[in-house]
Formats: structure tokens, C-alpha cells, sequence
């Protein structure tokens, strides 16, 4: 890993081929699109603290995407014969998306499965009769993730705002009580480790009644907070050997994002969730643009994925559903 001080430093992530110290810059080559995510806006009910896409009330850098445009997608994958098998969904806060119900019963219709990032708050609660009757027709296609930041309230809102801890656990008891099987997706602050994190859960759930088990990775997905300002090494070709990580198990081998920039007469295809807003990881208008390498040329690259070993599609891996 390029990780030398001084004027190594001041330079990192500029250069797509070669790290701030002249090393070549690792290259995850495209594998297979095994998940499709969709970006359904970045206007969200709530601004958080620390949201990596700044989604707000006011944000819509990324506009609401229509039914239709995502349904073009699918189409693409299904003429291709992509094998994609599923599709996630996250904004903003896609029940804001006035196109949403439509968009995830296209999806579950055409036999894919779907994973839904939801803050569990109003939007969802006023789409709970449309949600629970695609429930109903789709059963366990169909699995919601509850983003809950900390098992605390206190430090809960502290990220979210004010009176979101309420609202969240009411989401989350209805989702359960329609025989959904909610997971949540938690952060990782630097002061705790990730088993005094899922025993913090774990006692949250049960208070709760929440049959959730918080040793389970894929039932509670914990992810490392992302900083850009933060100092990060960069990752060389070389890092996959000194590591121990294999190229092709990272998220942009096998995922990509689709996104409407406000303003734009259409969607675009982005390398990864994590980095809608970066030009250099624009792929392209089609599915089939977007099938070439990605170079990891990002903070988020090193600290999210290579290092932090995270994946927006964890928890997601039941072939049977």
C-alpha cells in the first residue's frame, strides 16, 4: 500500500493510474453484474450528519428516477443475459420517490429479488398498504434494510436528528409484524469495537421484542464510517497479495449504480453506491457501457471496500429466496 508521508500525502487520489508515490493504482477488472442498484433521488425526509451522498429535504442533485427509465434497465439485463439477481434500491429515501411502488413491482414481477434502504420513517409508513401487499405477492423476494446508526437514541440521533428514534422502531415492529424479516444497517464509530456494537444490538433488539440476531452479519450489517478528509492509504496492485483480497471480490467487480443527475435528459450508469457524484466513475449510458474495469481512485475505494471489507449488497445472499 502507498502509505508514505509528506508529499506522497498532499497528492493521493489525483492520478487514476498511479498513486500519489508512483505506484500502480489496483484495477478491479468487471466480473458479472450480480446486482443492480438504483438511486431513486437524493431528496431525502431527514439530513444526516455524515450522509456520503448529502442527501436532505433540499438535495436533489439526483433526480427522482421514473418507473420507466428503470425499467429500461431491466430490460437490458434480461436482452443481455446479464444473470443479474438483484436489485437494490437506495436514495435518499426511496418511498420519496413517487415512482417507487411502481418501480419494485416491475422488479419483483420480473423475478428478481429486491433489497430496499429505508430510514423506516414517514415516506415508508404512508406506502406501508402498497409495501405490505407487494409482501403479500412476493414474500421473501422482497427484504427491507433499516438504516439504525447506533443501538443508543442518544447517538442515533446525533447523527439523524432529533425525534428519529421513535419513528425508526415503529417502522421497524410494523415491517416485522407483516412477516417481513427487517435487517439494519448500523455504523462502526472509531471508540467502539464490532462486538461491543452487536451486543449493544443484540440488548436493543430484545427490549425491543425485535427478532432480529445481531451476531449475524447478515441480519445486522455494520459499516465503517466514510470520511474523504480522513487520511487513507492508497491501494496498488500490490496490495491485493500484501492483503490477502482478491480484486474480484470487491463491490465493483460484480455491481453497478444507475442515477438521473438533475437536469439530465437521462440516467447514467455509475461504477458504485458510494461515489454517484465523481465523474471519472461514470460508465456510461447502458449496462453494456458500463462492463469495463474500475479503477480505485477514491478514498472510499480504500476505506469502505478493501480495507473495511464492506459490501452495500451484504446480507443479501440467500439464492433460495
Amino acid at each position: 500500500m502507498s502509505t508514505r508521508r509528506g508529499t506522497c500525502t498532499n497528492r493521493k487520489f489525483q492520478d487514476p493510474r498511479r498513486t500519489a508515490c508512483g505506484s500502480e493504482r489496483a484495477v478491479v477488472p468487471f466480473r458479472n453484474l450480480d446486482t443492480l442498484w438504483v438511486n431513486t433521488g437524493t431528496l431525502c425526509n431527514i439530513e444526516c450528519a455524515n450522509c456520503y451522498i448529502e442527501s436532505s429535504p433540499r438535495n436533489d442533485r439526483l433526480s427522482y428516477i421514473a418507473a420507466g427509465e428503470v425499467s429500461a434497465y431491466l430490460d437490458e439485463i434480461e436482452n443481455l443475459r446479464m444473470g443479474t439477481r438483484l436489485i437494490g434500491f437506495t436514495g435518499g429515501e426511496p418511498f420519496m420517490n413517487p415512482h417507487f411502488i411502481t418501480m419494485l413491482d416491475d422488479t419483483l414481477g420480473r423475478g428478481f429479488q429486491a433489497l430496499v434502504l429505508t430510514n423506516a420513517m414517514k415516506p415508508m409508513w404512508n406506502r406501508r398498504d402498497a409495501l405490505a401487499g407487494l409482501r403479500h405477492r412476493h414474500a421473501a423476494s422482497l427484504q427491507v434494510r433499516v438504516s439504525v446508526d447506533h443501538y443508543s437514541r442518544e447517538q442515533h440521533e446525533a447523527e439523524r436528528g432529533p425525534g428519529t428514534w421513535t419513528p425508526m422502531l415503529r417502522g421497524l415492529h410494523w415491517l416485522q409484524e407483516q412477516g417481513f424479516e427487517p435487517t439494519v444497517a448500523g455504523r462502526v464509530p472509531d471508540d467502539q469495537t464490532e462486538a461491543e456494537l452487536r451486543d449493544g444490538y443484540a440488548a436493543l433488539f430484545s427490549v425491543e421484542g425485535l427478532e432480529i440476531d445481531a451476531q449475524d452479519p447478515a441480519r445486522l450489517v455494520l459499516f465503517p464510517e466514510m470520511d474523504e478528509t480522513r487520511d487513507v492509504p492508497e491501494i496498488t496492485r500490490q496490495c491485493w497479495d500484501l492483503l490477502s483480497v482478491r480484486p474480484e471480490d470487491q463491490m465493483c467487480a460484480t455491481a453497478r449504480m444507475v442515477v438521473k443527475r438533475r437536469d439530465s435528459p437521462r440516467p447514467v450508469v455509475v461504477a458504485c453506491t458510494l461515489l454517484p457524484h465523481d465523474p471519472q466513475f461514470e460508465l456510461g449510458a447502458t449496462l453494456a457501457e458500463a462492463r469495463r474495469p474500475v479503477r480505485l481512485n477514491h478514498p472510499h475505494c480504500a476505506r469502505f471496500c478493501v480495507l473495511g471489507g464492506a459490501s452495500c449488497s451484504a446480507g443479501f445472499d440467500r439464492s433460495d429466496a
